[in-house]
């Protein structure tokens, strides 16, 4: 044994290490640099080219970007600024404009002269583009000239060109890119995920104009807000009932603008969005931890200050009362931003910190003081917050009392898994009580876990916490989960690495999924951002031809199968003409169609190899994008207001695919 091991390390040498030149690194392992070549990934693409045109207008010379969709698949990018440079680069001797298109980590970020506030600060930003890109051009108007630039897979065809000339003093950039077929498993952007992160944008940055245009369908849409924030917290209230008009904090401290607008309103859920150089920072940070500080601290000392809060009051007002019902947009400008991971979600400068408290302090104890009308409709607020949480306190108690007289503490119709360790487990949430014994006849006994619910659990977007923990299928979803919820919810303590939401393909089983989705998102977001939440996708035919069995997940995947089987038949058969081979209906004869309506429909064996095992399944993860579309989209579907609903319906349902 030890003998083969030493012939191993000998065939281990200096020819075994392989050094990746230029953006080939980029092509090879493209997730490292854009975090998945799916949808997600691509649409990362545009923000990319994007997030520059922004730095420009940060410096303050850009105030308009255009985004087309052009009918090729490709997409230009066109701004106002200053231009990318073009001259000659003292040391890599070629001209800048494809030093910053063609090489990794180059770029005018890293001066402070140029840039002294940027979201892109890696220097990999277009470069990666343009490596996953099947071609990619750069247009360049400065100077009073026009530059030009095409590039294949990222390698330039050609040498910078001047292709002409204008008039006036309009400078800027134009990048047009392809998403290369080879990397991306669909290269087709959606109007709507564009829409979103540029709306977001127009918001953040209030005096930029953000145009979108679809030249597949001849959409268009343009985005200008001159209140900025305010007009964002009324966006992302716009079905709420609001307290009071939005606060409006500005300050600086440190080189460090701090944006801050907040409101309360009528919901039961925090709806707090956080931004370092207009990235959306998903998992907060110190700016984050600053403003809930402050707000808590300043609050508090205002309510004992004015006689808000009686002496005698046995309930003492938290953190987390202050925050129910609180919508809120903090936006910060960072000089050197220290994100905590390549995804920049979480900031990690901890300067930031005191700087947002000390100006929120100061701000907002000056606005509770010239607005005393709002400050005690928002203290009554947290009074009605703090006194539905200590009788939530009281039924989680009344929970776990009953927990402790089972023997397991586990809800009984949870079908455990043998392994422990959460890393390896993963738990079925089931639609129904059939369903939940054949995913029980046909799991993996080792590592899956089911928990079959009945009916449809209570929609949280319209309760307290209080009631949602007398629902009997919530209350045997957080016991079985064992992260706890409220004050006392830990991701980290969750039994189980995956949670999976298997749900009927019809739409009773859509709404089930999408209560179950509210539920996570509003008490247990932690699981959805940390990638633990996922969509089984059973499928929706079986199309079967004597002994040969296909399934299919969607119409397009049938006919493909349909198509396949006329096509292995007419070869069999040696015909010419396919009338003989196919029935009344087109479809090849000897085939049967079964459209499974319910998971109930499959027996054990079906449901494991369909949608259970792990080698042939297909699940989709729940990811948030944008948070502020997420909640809003939440908000929408499952708030009061009937109209905005409907609109939305209206828009979508060309999409939808209803097996009623």
């Amino acid at each position: 044994m030890a003998k083969a091991q030493n012939n191993n390390s000998n065939d281990y040498s200096a020819k075994n290490i392989n050094v990746l030149k230029g953006l080939e690194a980029v092509r090879k392992r493209p997730a490292m640099y854009i975090g998945d070549v799916s949808s997600r990934g691509l649409h990362h693409l545009i923000n990319e080219v994007v997030d520059n045109s922004i730095d420009e207008a940060l410096g303050g010379y850009n105030d308009r970007v255009i985004v087309t969709l052009k009918k090729d698949g490709s997409v230009s990018v066109e701004d106002r600024g200053r231009g990318i440079p073009v001259d000659l680069h003292p040391v890599e001797k070629i001209s800048a404009l494809e030093v910053v298109m063609t090489v990794l980590h180059a770029g005018g970020k890293f001066d402070k002269d140029s840039y002294k506030v940027s979201g892109g600060l890696h220097g990999v930003g277009v470069s990666v583009v343009n490596a996953l890109s099947e071609k990619m051009t750069a247009e360049v108007r400065r100077d009073n000239k026009i530059y030009f630039q095409e590039y294949h897979k990222g390698i330039p065809v050609e040498k910078v060109k001047q292709i002409g000339t204008y008039k006036g003093d309009q400078t800027g950039t134009t990048i047009t890119f392809k998403p290369d077929t080879e990397i991306f498993k669909t290269t087709k952007f959606n109007f709507d995920t564009v829409a979103e992160r540029l709306r977001e944008l127009a918001y953040l940055n209030k005096d930029v104009t953000m145009l979108l245009k679809d030249e597949n369908d001849g959409q268009e849409e343009t985005y200008r807000f001159k209140g900025g924030l305010i007009d964002f917290v009324k966006y992302l209230d716009e079905q709420r009932t609001a307290m009071h008009k939005p606060v409006y904090i500005e300050g600086e401290k440190e080189n460090t603008p701090v944006e801050i607008s907040f409101e309360y309103s009528d919901s039961y859920s925090e709806n707090v969005h956080s931004y370092v150089n207009n990235i959306n920072t998903i998992e907060g940070g110190t700016h984050l931890v600053g403003f809930r500080t402050a707000l808590t601290r300043t609050l508090n000392n205002y309510a004992y200050k004015n006689g808000l809060i009686k002496e005698n009051n046995k309930i003492t007002l938290t953190g987390d009362d202050f925050r129910e019902g609180l919508t809120a947009v903090i936006s910060v400008k960072v000089m050197e931003p220290q994100f905590e991971g390549q995804t920049k979600t979480k900031l990690g400068n901890s300067e930031v910190k005191s700087v947002v408290e000390t100006i929120v302090g100061e701000k907002l104890s000056e606005y509770l003081e010239e607005n005393p009308s709002v400050g005690k409709k928002i203290i009554e607020k947290c009074m009605r917050a703090a006194e539905a949480r200590e009788a939530s306190r009281k039924a989680r108690d009344l929970v776990r009392r009953k927990n402790a007289l089972d023997s397991m503490h586990l809800p009984g119709k949870l079908a455990d898994c043998s392994i422990n360790d959460p890393e390896h487990c993963e738990i079925y949430i089931v639609e129904g009580d059939s369903a939940g014994g054949s995913a029980k006849q046909g799991r993996d006994r080792r590592f899956q876990a089911i928990l079959p619910i009945k009916g449809k659990i209570l929609n949280v977007e319209k309760a307290k916490l209080n009631k949602i923990l007398e629902n009997l299928e919530i209350q045997a979803m957080i016991a079985a989960l064992g992260a706890g919820i409220g004050e006392e919810f830990n991701p980290e303590k969750s039994r189980y690495g995956k949670i999976i939401l298997m749900t009927d393909a019809d739409v009773d089983g859509s709404h089930i999924r999408t209560l179950l989705l509210t539920f996570f998102y509003r008490h247990m977001k932690e699981l959805i951002t940390s990638g633990r939440v996922y969509i089984a996708q059973p499928p929706l035919y079986k199309v079967k031809k004597g002994k040969e069995e296909h399934y299919a997940f969607d119409d397009e995947e049938r006919d493909k199968i349909l198509k396949q089987l006329r096509k292995d038949m007419k070869t069999k058969a040696g015909v010419v003409d396919d009338d003989d081979e196919v029935d009344e209906e087109g479809q090849p004869k000897g085939v049967t169609i079964s459209r499974y309506k319910g998971l109930g429909e499959m027996n054990p064996e079906q449901l494991w190899s369909t949608t259970m095992n792990p080698e042939t399944r297909t699940v989709l993860q729940v990811n948030v994008e944008s948070a502020a579309a997420a909640d809003k989209i939440f908000e929408t579907l499952m708030g009061d207001a009937v109209e905005p609903r409907r609109a939305f319906i209206e828009k979508h349902a060309k999409y939808a695919n209803l097996d009623i």
